[in-house]
């Protein structure tokens, strides 16, 4: 037999990606340059994030956005129960109350919030409060009521979306070892369902964070409403927004950094105990009842 020589090992040149990554850098150089020769004093920029008025517009952001969140996501959990609930009633309620909150712009809900007491001047509940509403409806109290109500009925959808995502033969499982239905939700589906809970949710904090620029519209201090104050005095309009600019980054990346704790910290759950046991209960033979 005749020896043949092994064939030449010849690289592949991707000539379509050096060509892309070429593009990429000379429109990020255009863009450097642009940037370098704008009428911007890009020295006073870190001068204006550090100002007073723009710490506290980053405290209220960040204060703001956390209690919406919360509420929406105690809200968003209620709701979607409400809609697997067996009740029409409570099932009507809870798609009622998602196509109202999730229909209306933010900024329209934070506006009828605001002006509440060109509807109701006096707010009553025997018992309870009696009071004018312009002093209960505070601007922030508006805008914590509009992005917090907003975002409950987003949540609720994907409450919705995470416990659909748990097979109900887990819950079948659960019911016939004598759980309860709450010891269910709590113990083998609300585990397994912030699998796909979580990242939406995380999403949606990142939206928050950004979406209270909103509340600047009915006076707010947030980071928007603070770089305006700073740009009404010294007519520094660019710098003063991009440093508000640099907080939004800063928050931005420290949630998005959260985010990424807590996904992997419950897709670790997935492999531990808890998994097992969910798994567990799928083997185990459903006990019914005999009817007399």
């Amino acid at each position: 037999m005749v020896e043949r020589e092994p064939l030449p090992i010849v690289r592949l040149r991707h000539w379509g990606r050096w060509v892309a990554a070429a593009i990429i850098v000379a429109l990020l150089v255009l863009l450097g340059v642009a940037l370098g020769n704008a009428q911007i004093a890009w020295n006073q920029v870190p001068d204006f994030v550090f100002y007073k008025v723009m710490a506290t517009g980053l405290l209220n952001t960040v204060v703001l956005a956390v209690l919406s969140q919360a509420v929406a996501i105690v809200l968003g959990i209620v709701i979607a129960l409400l809609r697997r609930s067996a009740n029409p009633v409570a099932r009507w309620f809870a798609a009622g109350y998602i196509w109202i909150f999730r229909g209306l712009p933010v900024l329209l809900q934070i506006l009828l919030w605001y002006n509440l007491a060109l509807v109701f001047p006096v707010i009553d509940i025997p018992f309870v409060v009696h009071e004018q509403t312009n002093v209960l409806i505070s601007a922030f109290t508006a805008a914590f009521l509009g992005l917090a109500l907003n975002e409950s009925a987003y949540m609720a959808e994907i409450v919705r979306a995470g416990l659909n995502s748990v097979d109900s033969g887990q819950t079948e499982a659960a019911k016939s070892i004598g759980m309860t239905p709450a010891a269910t939700l709590r113990r083998v589906v609300l585990p397994q369902a912030m699998r796909v809970i979580i990242p939406p949710t995380g999403n949606d904090f990142i939206n928050m964070l950004k979406g209270t620029s909103m509340a600047s519209v009915i006076g707010v201090t947030e980071l928007i409403h603070a770089a305006n104050n700073i740009s009404s005095n010294n007519l520094l309009v660019m710098e003063t927004l991009l440093a508000a600019a640099v907080w939004y980054m800063v928050v931005v990346t420290v949630a998005g950094v959260g985010q990424h704790y807590l996904e992997r910290a419950f897709g670790q759950a997935d492999r531990g105990p808890l998994a097992r046991a969910g798994k567990a209960l799928r083997g185990v033979p459903l006990v019914r009842s005999a009817r007399v």
